[in-house]
């Protein structure tokens, strides 16, 4: 897709400090088209709480007028942040009064970026709408883009703050959309029940540090561990991963050393697992060390609990692991069915224990080669090729 103008919205701001899927598309994008990304508008509660904190007081300099919200921050890509207070009203239970103050933000919403958009020349704009349900509800009837695309990378409304109106809302923006784009296969089943032009795109990963050629050195912490070590590196949560299934490997495989490399909530704390002789934490570590630790693993294990939460996230960890050609096994999930070939998968404890013994004794240099091919398949540039054919095969509303 070549010289189109298109509009990104988005949950996070273009600075969001940890990245986002929605400023990699934007790159992408901007190889051979114009592209404007929204920030979400700064809401009133935020102005209250916040209003000390740095990217406060720069939204509200844009809302007196003293700076100019919109700004080019790479070729071809241009920032807007919206010159108006949103009010807060997920708060709202009554669907009536939510829904009217939503249209109003959604109004004033669609006045900034218009505005903006004609500053810069912009035309039969491409409206790609990066999971932004409430804010971006009302935009295709008021925007009148040429292609309204609605792009969902996160089962958001399993989430407290999204379930109260997102259960209801998010349907209504699916079915409304000409496009759906989504980051997993449980999702794009998901959306597609609401639209049938729904279309799985997969996912960029940035798995450049996790090469096996750029580890020099061993961590100091794993020196005393006898193999075989069984890994996992990330944030340890209860939300997320299965303490019980860790316990039960740990358990009945005291000969295995299973390794947890990350912070850990409450429930990891307090857990059996810390009174178990071959379970070791590490600790939180920084990113860039992370890779080390994966090199001098003999299995990494992803874990996962399945719940609301966890079932329909595409995950960027399987990449991370087959990155560095390490035999993985993992918990049998919709979102998992992509690395069925690479991936060792289970759904019981004992089909864990049967899957990471089976990893153990065949693992060889083709199996690492595919690994590896695999996860370095998974960029944003295949990803973005994959959005915009969706893009270019939907029929526009203006030109059908």
């Amino acid at each position: 897709m070549k010289n189109r103008d298109i509009v990104i919205i988005a949950l996070q701001s273009w600075d969001f400090e940890i990245g986002s899927n929605a400023r990699n598309i934007a790159r992408e994008l901007s190889h051979h088209n114009r592209v404007m990304y929204v920030n979400p508008p700064l809401d009133r509660i935020t102005r209250i709480r916040k209003r000390n904190d740095e990217k406060t007081q720069r939204f509200l300099k844009v809302i007196r007028k003293e700076n100019d919200g919109l700004r080019e921050v790479e070729p071809n890509i241009w920032n807007l942040t919206p010159d108006f207070i949103s009010e807060s009203v997920n708060w709202i239970s009554s669907p009536g009064i939510y829904d009217r103050i939503n249209l109003h933000n959604n109004r004033k919403f669609a006045t900034s970026i218009s505005n903006a958009t004609k500053k810069l020349g912009f035309t039969n704009i491409i409206l790609f709408n990066d999971n932004l349900m409430f804010g971006g509800l009302y935009l295709k009837q008021l925007l009148h883009p040429d292609i309204y695309c609605y792009y969902i990378r996160d089962y958001l409304i399993v989430q407290p703050y999204f379930a109260r109106h997102g259960k209801r809302l998010e349907p209504e923006i699916i079915k409304s959309s000409d496009v759906i784009v989504a980051n997993s296969t449980y999702l794009q089943e998901y959306a597609a029940q609401y639209n049938k032009n729904s279309f799985y795109v997969g996912q960029g990963c940035e798995v450049e540090m996790f090469d096996e050629a750029l580890i020099k050195e061993k961590p100091s912490d794993l020196n005393n561990i006898k193999y075989p070590v069984i890994g996992y590196v990330g944030f340890l949560t209860s939300q997320r991963l299965d303490i019980p299934l860790l316990a039960h490997i740990a358990t009945q495989k005291p000969g295995w050393n299973i390794v947890l490399v990350g912070p850990e909530d409450e429930a990891f704390k307090t857990s059996e697992l810390h009174q178990l002789k071959n379970v070791f934490f590490l600790g939180k570590k920084k990113p860039g060390d992370l890779p080390a630790y994966v090199k001098y693993f003999d299995v990494c294990i992803n874990p996962q609990a399945v719940n609301q939460l966890t079932i329909g996230n595409y995950p960027r960890k399987i990449d991370e692991y087959l990155a560095m050609g390490k035999p993985t096994v993992a918990t049998n999930t919709k979102a998992m069915e992509i690395f069925a070939k690479e991936t060792y998968l289970a759904t019981t404890p004992g089909e864990y224990i049967q899957q990471i013994s089976k990893a153990l004794e065949e693992n060889d240099a083709d199996l690492r080669r595919r690994r590896v091919e695999t996860a370095r398949s998974h960029t944003w540039k295949n990803s973005v090729k994959e959005i915009t054919n969706a893009l270019e095969n939907t029929k526009s509303p203006v030109h059908a």
